[in-house]
Formats: C-alpha cells, sequence, structure tokens
C-alpha cells in the first residue's frame, strides 16, 4: 500500500501534471494540499476517472486540502475540531483498507512569515491545536499517517543553509519544538526510518535557481504511528515532478506499508 503527500501549489494549474503523476505513479491514498480553488471548481469528474474517491476542503484563492484515495473514505473531518480558523488546512478521513480502517490526517501547516509577527503567534496556535486534537484521534485510531505541508524543517541536514537561515522561518526553535511533540505522541518520520541521501529535500524556491542548485528544505513529510511504523518498507521523494514546465516548488512524498 502506497500513501503520498503533495502540495501542488493550485490544482487548477497542476491538475495534467498530478493525472500523469497518478498514472504513473498509482498510489493507493494521496493528500493534497494548496489547491487554491473552491469545492465548486475542484476536478472530480477527472480524478474519478482516474479511479479516485475525493474528499475535499477548499478556499478561494488559498490554501485548500483534500484526500484522495482507491478506497471509500469515511468519517471526514475539515479543520481542527474546536479552534476556530477561517483558513482550510486540514481534511480527515478514515480509509478503508483490506487490513482494517485507517486514519489519514492531511494537514497544509501555517508558514508563519517570521518570528515576532502575527502570523507566527497564529501559527503557534495552530500546532498546539492540532498537537491536542492528533491526542484524542491517536485514541481512536491506532493506524493513523500525518501528512502534508509542515513548514517546519525537522532538523539541520533537512535545510540547505542550517547555518544562515539559523532561527528563520521553518528553522526556528519553537518549530521545531512542536515537531518533536508530534513525535512524542508516538508518531515517527517515515522519510528517517532508511538511510536517505544527503542533501535531500522536498521544496525548492523557484527563485534564483533554488532547484537547480538544490537550495531546498525538506517540510513535507509523512508520520506514522507506532501501529504502522513496522510495516514501513520505504519512504523516499520523487523529484521528478519538480523538472517538469511550470511545476509545483514542492515533490511527492512516498510511504509504502508491508503486509
Amino acid at each position: 500500500m502506497k500513501l503520498a503527500t503533495w502540495n501542488v501549489n493550485s490544482l487548477s494549474v497542476r491538475l495534467p501534471q498530478l493525472l500523469d503523476w497518478l498514472a504513473t505513479n498509482p498510489v493507493d491514498a494521496i493528500g493534497l494540499q494548496e489547491l487554491k480553488l473552491v469545492d465548486e471548481k475542484f476536478p472530480y469528474e477527472a480524478l474519478q476517472e482516474a479511479g479516485y474517491h475525493a474528499a475535499v476542503f477548499g478556499q478561494k484563492t488559498y490554501n485548500g486540502v483534500a484526500i484522495l484515495s482507491r478506497m471509500p473514505l469515511n468519517d471526514v473531518v475539515r479543520n481542527i475540531p474546536n479552534h476556530a480558523d477561517e483558513q482550510s488546512r486540514v481534511i480527515a478521513a478514515t480509509l478503508d483498507t483490506p487490513d482494517g480502517p485507517l486514519r489519514m490526517v492531511n494537514c497544509y501547516f501555517v508558514n508563519g512569515q517570521a518570528p515576532g509577527t502575527d502570523k507566527f503567534a497564529y501559527k503557534m496556535l495552530w500546532l498546539e491545536a492540532l498537537h491536542r486534537w492528533l491526542q484524542e484521534e491517536l485514541k481512536v485510531h491506532q493506524r493513523l499517517v500525518l501528512l502534508g505541508d509542515f513548514n517546519v524543517a525537522p532538523e539541520d541536514r533537512d535545510s540547505f543553509d542550517p547555518v544562515g537561515l539559523k532561527d528563520t522561518i521553518h528553522h526556528t526553535v519553537e518549530e521545531r519544538a512542536h515537531f518533536q511533540a508530534l513525535l512524542d505522541l508516538g508518531l515517527t518520520d517515515a522519510y528517517r526510518l532508511f538511510e536517505q541521501p544527503e542533501k535531500s529535500y522536498s521544496w525548492w524556491d523557484y527563485r534564483m535557481l533554488g532547484f537547480q542548485k538544490n537550495r531546498g528544505l525538506r517540510i513535507d513529510h509523512i508520520l506514522v504511528s507506532e501501529a504502522l511504523r513496522g510495516r514501513v518498507t520505504a519512504c523516499h521523494i520523487d523529484r521528478q515532478p519538480r523538472k517538469n514546465p511550470q511545476p509545483s516548488d514542492h515533490a511527492p512524498v512516498v510511504v509504502t506499508l508491508g503486509g
């Protein structure tokens, strides 16, 4: 079974690339971020023809998340319960897998702009609310996957310039502490279960030849619960879509769960 996450940075622009990627990489489910369209504009029909059910939480121009699955999706939740938020950042659903229900939580984490700003304060409150909710979700769903664009580079090796970018957004002590708090809930970073190439990133700035020079960050993650950890057989970043004309600035991340 394969699950993936991909910040497509505008589904209306990137739909042909998504369909091509799914045809070549027929994952069982994928979490999408930054749809940048309302639910009514979501391409349900095209994705249904590709073999996917869809649960969608869109927003005009900004944000927006969706889960695509070859299996039916149940118990869909949009946004963090009991946390007021006007932005469409979270969608969760239960997948009816052959091995039993699997809870998939797909998030577009707050960027935060810069420490000391209102947007950073919003990010901290959002992360605290996410942590509280996931703590409860894990009590109900032992088989849980949290994935998405976290907008956090958890370690220095997840950044092309950890010294120059020290204490800047995505690199702050506070953000990394929140990432660690998610791990402390019993979640595991699937990518770090395996030996990986040095300087492996999932996002590259469009400017200054960021991708060509590999000036990137690993900010797209897949975390698995303890019940799934032993079943993870592979996890990789697929850089190929970043080479497309008019690509998203993010690359897909894929995890494989064995029997």
